[in-house]
């Protein structure tokens, strides 16, 4: 079986991926789950500075030098902002399979909503916030990403909450007044197979762009609706569930999910 390289979403860290991470590997698959640059501060510290700085093609040479490590290629699993850099990954070097969860848009599959307005609105208020660090407050990540979550674990995620990059966002959002062309993604070579999953009380992600995303991915894709899920996979109530899916889809590669495209400079 390949491995499994889990890629957490804007403003998240690797601990988003705890009680998956095991959950996979008791099914016996090994999962390593990197933080993107500079999200392994402290609970509660200040912005690390050079966030301010960090662009997607930041996030994207980290993230291949973590797969060029694996010493195979993997299943690249994203969650939000990191469905849209597994892509942007995969396209770098190659994939044995894509989960992509509630992916953030690429330049292509750009399809805002008012839900997604609201839930960013507070983030994107003051001025100048496209060139500083970011990061969401409790009440917008509890109406618009951790809606649906029990209060119990709603908190637990919410003090793990860190920084992110305004550029990134910025790159994301307006993609037509990025002249680094950042989040446009080389769909032609993501040939490899695909699963894709969205629930339907998602808030911040929208089904517009996951099912934009789909129709994109040449190769075979699996692509789901979950009408009792919102953004956030990770609780009690369908971790299971995600974490059995994933399993299977691991399971249903070809030859162990060993085929995919050649590695790109």
């Amino acid at each position: 079986m390949p491995p499994l390289l889990l890629i957490h979403g804007m403003w998240g860290r690797p601990s988003t991926f705890a009680l998956l991470s095991a959950e996979l590997e008791a099914a016996g698959l090994r999962a390593v789950a990197p933080a993107l640059p500079f999200h392994d501060v402290p609970p509660g510290a200040p912005a690390p500075p050079a966030l301010s700085r960090l662009r997607l093609a930041d996030y994207v040479a980290a993230l291949v030098a973590e797969v060029e490590a694996l010493g195979s290629l993997p299943v690249i699993l994203g969650h939000s902002l990191g469905g849209l850099l597994a892509q942007l990954v995969a396209a770098r070097t190659g994939a044995a399979g894509l989960i992509l969860l509630a992916p953030a848009p690429s330049a292509q599959t750009l399809r805002p909503s008012l839900a997604q307005a609201m839930t960013l609105g507070r983030v994107t208020l003051g001025w100048g916030w496209w060139k500083k660090a970011t990061r969401i407050d409790a009440a917008a990540a509890r109406a618009g990403v951790l809606n649906g979550v029990p209060d119990a674990e709603a908190e637990a995620a919410l003090a793990e909450l860190t920084w992110d990059s305004g550029p990134v966002l910025a790159q994301i959002a307006a993609p037509f007044l990025d002249r680094d062309a950042g989040s446009r993604v080389d769909y032609a070579r993501l040939t490899m197979p695909a699963l894709i999953l969205f629930g339907m009380a998602d808030r911040i992600a929208t089904a517009a762009t996951a099912r934009a995303t789909a129709r994109r991915l040449p190769g075979p894709v699996d692509y789901e609706e979950w009408p009792d899920c919102g953004h956030w996979f990770f609780h009690d109530a369908i971790r299971p569930r995600l974490a059995a899916r994933v399993a299977a889809f691991v399971a249903s590669l070809p030859s162990g999910g060993l085929t995919a495209c050649r590695p790109h400079p």
